[in-house]
């Protein structure tokens, strides 16, 4: 099962966390339609600048984790 699930993103985290977050964004975008107050908290200025932080330092950690020339 596992095995079928690495497979699928093609054995790499750098593409699982792509499309974790396009998952993440779907799910945003739905919530949205059905009422924007459910989000709109997590959409303040520092929200979002700490959100932009902490999806930099995890891409880059994935991408690095797998770089044999870095």
């Amino acid at each position: 099962m596992w095995q079928r699930v690495k497979d699928f993103f093609r054995d790499s985290e750098t593409i699982f966390w792509a499309r974790l977050q396009a998952l993440f964004g779907i799910i945003a975008v739905a919530l949205t339609y059905v009422d924007p107050a459910l989000i709109q908290p997590l959409l303040t200025p520092k929200g979002f600048a700490v959100y932009l932080l902490l999806n930099g330092i995890a891409t880059e950690y994935l991408r690095r984790r797998r770089a044999e020339d870095l």
